[in-house]
């Protein structure tokens, strides 16, 4: 499957303010954007553009949420469409199904110290879901799952140096974690309250409803 690979300071100069997609790196005085300097976005012609227009900023909020999460257009698109076809509200069923992939989940559990990170733990095949092997950071988590690391010796050292730097991050209301023995399980589905991203769904909505 295609994706991303610059790099992705880049997307965060786009968007004007920081994404943290690399984690906690992206906290260091080193980031490009800092409050003391003018973000000046990508491009001979970034320094230039104009203020967004309606359409502008409704482009922006989609484009922020699918770096945040690290997915392409179809698949971003494909989760509108289900969010939209089945009871609620459209947008924060969107972001429902955002923070319920398994690479998210991951992340916000602590056992990934960006998105990124947290989506190679799944690819490598390190997790299991209800004690069955997944290596898909779609698969969508259902209320009452748990998500453990796999028992190695060597894994088990590559994720205490992990929690050593995401160790103090709290982890959200609707899941629980056992740090101590890498595991944790889906107690409900997020309540939009719950989803701490910076993103205006309601313009993405509006966006795709043209």
């Amino acid at each position: 499957m295609a994706r991303y690979t610059g790099p992705v300071c880049r997307l965060c100069r786009r968007e004007g303010e920081k994404l943290f997609l690399k984690g906690e790196k992206c906290s260091k005085n080193t980031c490009p954007i800092n409050k003391k300097k003018q973000v000046v976005p990508p491009g001979q012609h970034g320094i230039t553009r104009k203020k967004l227009s309606e359409y502008g900023s409704q482009l922006r909020e989609k484009q922020r949420a699918k770096r945040i999460y690290g997915i392409l257009e179809t698949q971003f698109y494909n989760y509108f469409e289900k969010a939209n076809s089945v009871p609620g509200v459209t947008g924060e069923n969107l972001l429902r199904l955002l923070e319920g992939r398994l690479d998210n989940v991951t992340f916000r559990l602590g056992y990934g110290r960006s998105r990124i990170e947290a989506r190679q733990v799944v690819r490598h095949g390190l997790l299991r879901v209800n004690g069955k092997n997944v290596n898909i950071p779609s698969y969508q988590v259902k209320v009452g799952d748990v998500i453990e690391i796999k028992s190695k010796q060597s894994t088990e050292q590559r994720f205490k140096d992990i929690l050593e730097v995401t160790g103090l991050k709290p982890v959200p209301e609707w899941l629980s974690a056992d740090r101590q023995n890498l595991k944790g399980t889906v107690l409900a589905l997020p309540t939009r309250e719950q989803i701490d991203i910076p993103v205006h769904e309601t313009l993405i909505v509006e966006l795709y409803s043209k």
